[in-house]
């Protein structure tokens, strides 16, 4: 028999409104499947009523059974599609005491910026820390900053835009670059901006340059600006393998230019501008 090492939890509009299925539910019914013990890598989807309840019912009862979780080493919260609900419907949570329940997780992943508090990160063995959402709150990229992270190797944060909760600005980005502090980092993605000229400029301007193995700049509103910057800067940092920047607004000419550098790039999904009246329109990606 195949033993599953991970497994999406997750409701329906129908268990919800007629089976009475919500987020206080969703915990013991994860503890009741005898296959759990087995998991290594635990989603929670859609707990019923994502955009009018927070998960925090989710993220307790995790934390008060938490020997009975300590096996899971990947955890994603708010692994839903925009069927299901739109990202920035999604009603996260406290996180400030999931630190120290699950101290052998090494991956986290939280979909959704409503509502949510990281509190005081703290925590030894964590590797990987992503989240998505259309506009992560400067709080929160400020309580990245103070992060106690040592053994952090990935960074992916989506940074949004204004209308769906970022509230910052590119010196937001600098000062979470100049602060924070994982000795381990190896993957860095400052992604779905749209502002993402002035954030590449931020990057590659900032410390870790000369220690990531990954520059993740994907998803936003880069043009030939930033792709020119990323021709002058990352030939001076042969510790970078990887170029991701799919999503973007770059000319042709630009896309052979990035594409001739040494390493490893993904400029998939061109888009053009939109112009109406005159004025011309980019999308980050996740932005509804």
């Amino acid at each position: 028999m195949e033993i599953k090492q991970v497994k999406t939890y997750s409701y329906s509009y129908s268990d919800y409104e007629s089976d009475g299925k919500n987020a206080k539910t969703m915990i013991p019914d994860i503890l009741a499947d005898p296959e759990l013990a087995s998991l290594t890598e635990l989603h929670i989807g859609d707990w019923g009523n994502s955009w009018e309840d927070s998960c925090q019912d989710i993220i307790d009862a995790v934390i008060a059974e938490s020997e009975k979780f300590s096996h899971i080493q990947k955890l994603f919260i708010g692994d839903m599609d925009y069927e299901e609900c739109e990202v920035s419907w999604i009603i996260q949570g406290n996180y400030s005491g999931l630190w120290a329940a699950l101290p052998n997780l090494r991956s986290l992943t939280i979909k959704g910026s409503t509502d949510l508090e990281l509190g005081e990160i703290c925590h030894e063995g964590l590797e990987e820390l992503e989240i998505i959402c259309g506009g992560l709150g400067k709080s929160e990229i400020q309580a990245i900053a103070r992060a106690k992270l040592p053994n952090l190797k990935k960074l992916l944060l989506y940074i949004g835009v204004e209308d769906y909760g970022f509230d910052g600005d590119a010196d937001t980005i600098k000062e979470l670059l100049e602060q924070a502090d994982f000795p381990k980092l190896a993957y860095l993605g400052i992604t779905d901006s749209e502002i993402q000229d002035e954030l590449t400029q931020t990057v590659l301007e900032s410390k870790w340059m000369s220690q990531i193995e990954t520059l993740d700049l994907s998803l936003g509103t880069l043009t030939d600006k930033g792709g020119e910057l990323l021709l002058q800067k990352l030939p001076d940092y042969p510790n970078i393998k990887t170029l991701d920047v799919h999503h973007h607004y770059m000319s042709d000419d630009m896309i052979k230019k990035l594409q001739e550098l040494p390493i490893s790039t993904d400029v998939s999904e061109q888009n053009e501008p939109d112009v109406y009246h005159g004025e011309v329109y980019m999308n980050a990606m996740l932005t509804e």
